[in-house]
């Protein structure tokens, strides 16, 4: 029979949270609730970003609903394990899609220093594509929650991120004049009248 001893009590237990979903679904404001209930109990924190992504603030990470949360951005994954501390107890990455992956490791490792990771990410792209290292994220993770938004043409779940515009990039930051939430009809519906209108042209 195992009996649990001072030192396994003492002992921190990490774990990787994936918050994961469309455009517009609450990702971003998910993971700021967590990391403020973790900041409340007196957890010491640090959040990364990308740092391509400016859209509302060089710094923070900020909701579509204008919430924000003082974040580090960095350039690539391989920055992170460099900026936490050894006092760290929980790490937040937001628009985790965007990094390398090399992220999915980096996550690993710092759980199995007892460090709680909690990311948030595009499960995929607008191409309705898994997005970066987002699924192997999901599959080593010990917790994933799928957020969805609302399908602004039908009111259903919505879990596509819809581009708008023609531009083919895989990565293109942007609001609602970019993007809309769809389920799948209304994306399939909408995807396919946009093929059949390029190749009429």
């Amino acid at each position: 029979m195992f009996l649990e001893t001072d030192s396994c009590r003492r002992e921190r237990v990490g774990r990787i949270e994936v918050i994961t979903g469309s455009m517009f679904s609450g990702k971003t404001e998910e993971l700021m609730r967590r990391l403020r209930r973790a900041k409340f109990a007196k957890m010491r924190i640090e959040i990364f970003k990308p740092k391509i992504d400016n859209r509302y603030s060089e710094t923070d990470v900020v909701s579509h609903d204008s919430n924000s949360i003082h974040s580090t951005p960095i350039e690539t994954a391989a920055s992170i394990p460099l900026l936490v501390s050894s006092e760290v107890d929980v790490v937040g990455i937001d628009e985790a899609q965007f990094f390398d992956a090399n992220l999915v490791d980096i996550c690993q490792q710092l759980a199995m220093q007892g460090i709680r990771v909690i990311v948030a990410g595009l499960d995929m792209d607008f191409k309705g594509v898994p997005f970066g290292p987002m699924p192997r994220l999901m599959a080593v993770a010990e917790y994933v929650t799928k957020v969805h938004a609302i399908c602004v043409e039908c009111g259903r779940p919505a879990q596509f991120s819809h581009r708008l515009s023609a531009d083919e990039s895989l990565v293109l930051l942007g609001e609602t004049s970019r993007y809309e939430p769809l389920c799948r009809a209304c994306y399939m519906r909408k995807t396919a009248r946009q093929a059949k209108n390029k190749n009429s042209k």
